[in-house]
């Protein structure tokens, strides 16, 4: 585990000039499912859409799918200005909530996003081999929970070890509040089970980046749990866990963030750009 402290958000000099010099282009609302699916259900048709701002008159660049917070009670997609112009693609993901839907629902829905990323990404000259997974608190719960259990994916085709990384904000690492409040177990009472993305540590899961705040400034053990994580993953034989804590910083701590989150896409695109040469 890495402390790290706000001197380091100094921006990053790893971003080139060519990337700020690019322009960009943003699609929105652009269904993930079937129209034969979202036929079947007017609350899938209404929230199942996403927005992606891409590079314009570029190929090959990484991709960020993003899921927004909100305790999967609440929240829209949304672009974050810190992952914006830094010559990377960024998807953002509406998914259906609570309680107007139950789990598993809202998982599958991410699933189903990420599943079109890869399949749809190559059309705006983007590389579905440098397909980043990230989300801030619920949307880093939800990140998690399909990148480490394959099942999720592997109902659309897709196969969790194609993600480039996984980097979730503030994520849950035990079952979702929300989850055992559908099942009436208070916030406070801790459960790990097939929901839990700690239930499905494996040695062979992508290069995953834990980033929580402050662990005195978090919410309900918030860093504890991806400690627990990065510890559990470690165990398994997982040889790519990293995780930081951000001193100063509470649960909002994206900003501060998501400077390590361009430079962990940015470490990992150039290693595999090394291997292919």
């Amino acid at each position: 585990m890495k402390k790290i402290f706000l001197p380091i958000f100094i921006f990053l000099f790893g971003i080139t000039i060519s990337a700020q010099k690019l322009e960009y282009i943003t699609k929105s609302n652009i269904p993930y499912y079937s129209d034969a699916i979202n036929k079947t259900d007017a609350y899938l048709n209404e929230r199942c859409l996403l927005d992606i701002y891409y590079p314009k008159n570029s190929s090959g660049f990484a991709t960020v799918v993003w899921f927004h917070g909100g305790g999967l009670t609440s929240g829209s997609k949304e672009l974050p200005e810190g992952l914006k112009d830094k010559g990377i693609c960024v998807v953002s993901v509406n998914y259906r909530l609570s309680p107007k839907v139950s789990s598993p629902k809202y998982i599958e829905d991410a699933a189903a996003a990420v599943a079109w990323v890869f399949k749809n990404i190559n059309t705006f000259g983007g590389d579905n081999s440098l397909i980043f997974i990230s989300g801030h608190s619920a949307g880093g719960y939800l990140a998690s929970m399909i990148s480490l259990d394959k099942k999720w994916l592997l109902a659309d085709g897709i196969d969790a070890n194609k993600i480039a990384g996984i980097i979730p904000l503030s994520g849950q690492a035990i079952t979702h509040f929300e989850i055992r409040k559908e099942r009436g177990i208070p916030e406070t009472q801790p459960v790990i089970d097939e929901l839990a993305p700690l239930f499905h540590v494996r040695a062979d899961a992508p290069p995953l980046l834990l980033i929580t705040g402050d662990r005195e400034l978090e919410m309900l053990g918030r860093y504890e749990e991806n400690a627990y994580l990065m510890r559990m993953m470690k165990i398994a034989g997982h040889k790519e866990t990293k995780l930081y804590e951000l001193d100063g910083f509470g649960h909002n701590m994206t900003e501060p963030a998501f400077p390590l989150v361009i430079k962990e896409v940015q470490r990992i695109v150039h290693e595999k750009k090394n291997i292919k040469k």
